[in-house]
């Protein structure tokens, strides 16, 4: 039966939807923000067919008796949600299966959430995720999001977190099975301004043919978050989480494919960062950016489609190598730097190649009331160190030395330059600098003698394996 997003149901009429249906039956367990999805299912009428139970455990004391102390006693976190669900889950099991398990999708919803306090000094944010049948004495399945709260007013945050919970629990037992509708009708009935979700994971049979890497990337292109974080092991991971008082070192591009030119770039500018008085070497954390942009073909309409099997096979290469992919919605790097400033504020490092820094001194910001100046202030005023790899030129080995920025900002460059906050990379490999990935790109589509040598052999083996990136496959054996 064909699904439809019906953008017009309102939080009531989902949740009445839910307690008229015989078959959906849990409990709700909510800590901060109120009882505020409950309380949307209590207020829609014949809640006593849905609601098993309610409850909130807001002292820390009652809550680690109920669902264990947790490490470094952080509440507000996934592991804190995976406890409750645990627990709340095992009971609705234990004290109901026999009686109505038969006939009964059972659910069990949490949340943990710190919603803005009364000085206004915390950014609200929190987690929420869903744990549910889809069909009697089924196994269960998980649906876990991270969300960011961006209304200046708690009242608006707890109303915000209300409707975001009814629209989870809704689209977990009427949407499951198009999970990108299931995605963007978590949104409804909601504004971007007022919340951000920058993490879903999907679980369980019911998601078995869900990529969780797709479901991210989406978030970013639906622009209900900035950004989309994965581990080495390819599974989504919620930024704050990772980069949380690190040191954080970043390389963006296109990375299609990666090429030995970008790991040197990657190890010199992270072996320089290193070197900094002011870094902790035990605490820092490398990862490297895909933009929106990028996962365009440079020469494409700007308002085309992802490729959303050249993306994973981007990731599937970065993560291969040991890396911690990040995909933004970034195009400028003053943006970057804000958003990873809100994390940490602790030095970071931007490795960049040369013609990256040509590009931040156009005059491009006209967007910006204070111009390129009101740019450099984000990007500068912080923490933040500039590495430059060097770009071969007409035989010329072009860096900060040989950078000319225009006239007007020669004396803004210099004072960075001496301030240290720009730096040439150093110990690079210039046997390197003579190729380029659309060069590589282009010998790997015509099949050409010798690609190999331009790329990590972990690379050259995964492109030639999977056929990637119209490495021609004729003369593979179909087993």
């Amino acid at each position: 039966m064909s699904v439809i997003h019906n953008k017009d149901l309102g939080t009531k009429q989902k949740a009445l939807a839910i307690n008229l249906d015989p078959q959906i039956y849990g409990s709700f367990a909510e800590i901060g923000a109120g009882q505020d999805v409950a309380a949307n299912f209590f207020k829609a009428g014949a809640s006593s067919g849905t609601i098993a139970k309610t409850m909130s455990a807001y002292d820390m004391t009652f809550s680690d008796a109920i669902y264990g102390a947790q490490k470094g006693r952080r509440y507000v976190s996934e592991s804190r949600l995976l406890a409750m669900q645990e627990k709340e889950y095992g009971l609705l099991i234990e004290r109901l299966a026999e009686s109505r398990g038969d006939k009964t999708t059972f659910f069990s919803f949490a949340d943990t959430m710190s919603a803005l306090n009364y000085h206004k000094t915390n950014e609200g944010h929190g987690w929420m995720g869903v744990r549910f049948q889809l069909e009697p004495n089924g196994e269960f399945n998980d649906v876990i999001i991270h969300v960011k709260l961006l209304d200046n007013d708690g009242i608006l945050q707890q109303n915000a977190v209300g409707v975001l919970g009814v629209n989870l629990i809704y689209a977990c037992f009427y949407y499951h099975t198009h999970p990108n509708i299931f995605l963007l009708s978590l949104m409804d009935n909601l504004s971007k301004d007022a919340i951000q979700i920058d993490m879903i994971r999907f679980e369980g049979p019911g998601f078995k043919n869900v990529d969780n890497r797709l479901m991210s990337l989406h978030l970013v292109k639906y622009g209900f978050s900035d950004t989309a974080l994965f581990g080495p092991d390819g599974k989504n991971m919620q930024p704050s989480e990772v980069l949380y008082k690190k040191h954080v070192v970043v390389v963006r591009g296109r990375f299609r494919p990666v090429i030995n030119v970008h790991m040197d770039m990657l190890n010199t500018g992270v072996r320089q960062f290193l070197q900094e008085p002011d870094v902790d070497k035990d605490n820092v954390v490398v990862i490297t950016e895909l933009t929106l942009q990028a996962l365009k073909e440079r020469d494409s309409d700007p308002t085309a489609e992802i490729d959303e099997k050249d993306f994973l096979d981007r990731v599937d290469i970065l993560c291969a190598l040991g890396q911690t992919v990040l995909i933004s919605d970034f195009h400028e790097y003053y943006k970057l730097v804000a958003y990873l400033s809100k994390i940490t504020k602790l030095k970071m490092g931007v490795v960049m190649g040369y013609p990256n820094l040509e590009y931040i001194f156009q005059d491009h910001y006209q967007d910006l009331p204070g111009g390129i100046l009101e740019a450099f202030a984000t990007l500068f005023s912080r923490k933040v160190k500039l590495f430059i790899y060097p770009t071969l030129r007409d035989g010329i080995i072009m860096n900060c030395l040989r950078f000319n920025p225009p006239p007007l900002l020669v004396d803004l460059y210099r004072y960075l330059i001496a301030n240290n906050k720009i730096e040439d990379i150093r110990h690079f490999s210039e046997s390197n600098l003579h190729v380029d990935t659309d060069k590589v790109l282009h010998l790997i589509k015509q099949g050409a003698d010798g690609w190999e040598e331009y790329v990590p052999a972990e690379v050259a083996t995964m492109i030639k394996e999977r056929c990637l990136f119209g490495y021609a496959c004729e003369n593979k054996t179909v087993k």
